[in-house]
């Protein structure tokens, strides 16, 4: 019997060490459908991408993408858009680990859901801690709360992460977080990819508003993976900065929303 054709795509900025574990990762655990992984370096200046493409070669199972310039996370994944010949696609971080099949769990899960245009699995730190996942869509004063550490602001955060959902049971979700998460190919060509106007940070909440018009996105902790999630905006003032400009965008598209009001209109 075939195995069901299914693409990934890991973007790199330099930490080739990491991105190899991942890709290893992936390689080494995904059994049950037929993976094509895109290994796209965004203009590494340590030489990443030729590293990349030294270790895995550029076969039918691996295929290495060496941009010219730096297009941020949208733009590289966006990079192999049109090459994708599969069912489904998967968007992986470079600090993503699989210890288990779990691509094939979830491209299962979309088999027997038709009405999901995408997923996104359970993750858990690498010391097994649990992380937040599921979310609702991005509000001011939420997106706020993650940077500031002011005890007034965590309810906005417990509001935005769902905390007050059962999480050990599936849910449907507004922000599909995009660290790890599989999307229909044929969705995400409908869609356009993720918007280039984002350079990084908060394009996965745009993309998955857009998705929403074609079907579902949802929280299946029915599978798990490992993510080390540096978290950058908390450390690099200019991480933060990029994070505020990507936030606006987003707002200007979507409609500004402060609080804890889970019905709002969407606008374009």
């Amino acid at each position: 019997m075939q195995k069901q054709k299914v693409t990934a795509c890991i973007v790199t900025y330099g930490g080739f060490e990491e991105a190899a574990a991942a890709a290893k990762s992936l390689l080494r655990c995904t059994k049950e459908v037929d993976l094509t992984l895109y290994l796209v370096d965004n203009a590494s200046p340590d030489g990443t991408g030729e590293k990349l493409r030294e270790t895995f070669g550029d076969t039918p199972r691996v295929k290495v993408l060496c941009l010219e310039k730096n297009l941020g996370f949208g733009g590289g994944h966006n990079a192999v858009l049109d090459q994708l010949d599969s069912v489904y696609h998967v968007v992986v971080n470079p600090d993503i680990l699989l210890d288990s099949d779990a691509i094939s769990a979830l491209c299962g899960y979309l088999d027997i859901h038709p009405e999901v245009a995408m997923v996104t699995p359970r993750l858990l730190f690498p010391d097994r801690r649990e992380q937040h996942v599921p979310r609702r869509k991005p509000n001011v004063m939420a997106l706020l709360s993650r940077q500031l550490p002011f005890r007034f602001l965590k309810k906005y955060e417990d509001h935005y992460l769902m905390l007050d959902e059962d999480l050990s049971q599936e849910q449907e979700i507004d922000f599909c977080t995009g660290c790890f998460f599989v999307i229909r190919t044929q969705v995400l060509r409908q869609v356009g990819g993720f918007d280039r106007r984002y350079f990084m940070y908060v394009e996965d909440a745009d993309l998955t508003r857009k998705v929403l018009a074609q079907g579902k996105a949802v929280y299946w902790p029915g599978a798990t993976v490992i993510h080390a999630w540096h978290r950058n905006p908390k450390k690099k003032l200019s991480s933060f900065l990029q994070q505020l400009w990507s936030m606006s965008i987003y707002f200007r598209k979507w409609g500004l929303r402060w609080g804890l009001s889970t019905k709002e209109k969407d606008c374009q």
